[in-house]
């Protein structure tokens, strides 16, 4: 019935493979989890190994680094049920009834399910506040909330596809292996008209990254964004950024931007790395930086 499927990279997801599997088990279903290490080579695959002795679970490492999208396709490939449950390594079911929901929504091969994500409410020490915030108002949405915007506010660190849907509309495996991969893959579920449902079945995200690395992430994720800008792989008027930037491309605003830029941002970085970080002057950066990108 269902393949639970996990990519990892240096990331323990011993425990969170047992609640999978104990819950897998109390809903009484046919079911295996692979988790898959994209060659990282991490001394936490020494914890990751004890799958391999829970019944119906493996782990796997690559031989080699596939990258995000590739690592996932294989999964997919290698997944024996017809459903498949996508759950990023760094997450948890909040609730004891996660798997019982998502049974309960297959009834409908054409559908893609995503369950939410939602953040500890505990504060995170300063340097780690950034992302925190930035996941709390911007990812941690309720349903009414996503359903405003269906395709867009969809993540894939939790949903539920059926393996012929995933076949069709599979992760990009010739993008740059930056960031953005679920973006476009939500470009490609609307442009292909397949169903979208959001429900209330969410997990914690617990992969909360510091500052500086959650800055490095955003910079990949923008140079990446930009590159699928410059192939026509989504549409300027996609994502907010993205639209921003375009209008100032053809405003041929762009110098003005970056000399901007170059000029508050100091002052941004300052804001954004401290104890109150500010989403919009988070925005001002992020439009500042891909517009500074060269060709």
């Amino acid at each position: 019935m269902l393949s639970i499927l996990i990519p990892t990279y240096k990331y323990t997801v011993y425990n969170l493979v047992c609640e999978l599997k104990k819950q897998c088990d109390i809903a009484g279903i046919e079911y295996e989890i692979i988790c898959q290490d994209d060659h990282s080579d991490s001394l936490m695959n020494i914890d990751n190994l004890k799958i391999n002795h829970l019944e119906n679970c493996t782990f796997i490492s690559n031989s080699e680094n596939l990258g995000r999208a590739k690592n996932r396709n294989l999964l997919a490939q290698k997944a024996k049920f017809p459903y498949l449950l996508f759950l990023d390594a760094d997450t948890f079911p909040i609730n004891k009834n996660f798997i019982s929901n998502y049974i309960l929504e297959i009834n409908d091969v054409n559908k893609i399910v995503y369950g939410g994500i939602r953040y500890q409410e505990k504060q995170p020490p300063k340097e780690k506040l950034l992302r925190w915030v930035y996941g709390k108002k911007r990812e941690a949405l309720t349903v009414e909330q996503r359903n405003k915007n269906i395709y867009l506010s969809f993540l894939t660190l939790n949903f539920l596809i059926h393996k012929e849907v995933f076949i069709t509309v599979s992760f990009n495996e010739s993008i740059p292996n930056l960031r953005h991969e679920d973006t476009l893959f939500s470009y490609e579920l609307m442009k292909n008209n397949i169903s979208l449902k959001h429900i209330e079945n969410p997990i914690y995200h617990f992969g909360i990254d510091n500052f500086d690395k959650a800055l490095q992430k955003e910079h990949e994720s923008l140079l990446a964004l930009k590159n699928l800008l410059d192939n026509n792989l989504l549409p300027a008027d996609y994502v907010k950024i993205s639209r921003l930037y375009t209008i100032i491309e053809n405003l041929k605003a762009k110098f003005l931007v970056v000399f901007t830029f170059k000029i508050v941002k100091p002052v941004l970085l300052k804001n954004i790395s401290g104890a109150n970080p500010s989403l919009l002057l988070f925005d001002i950066y992020r439009v500042g930086y891909i517009c500074s990108i060269k060709k």
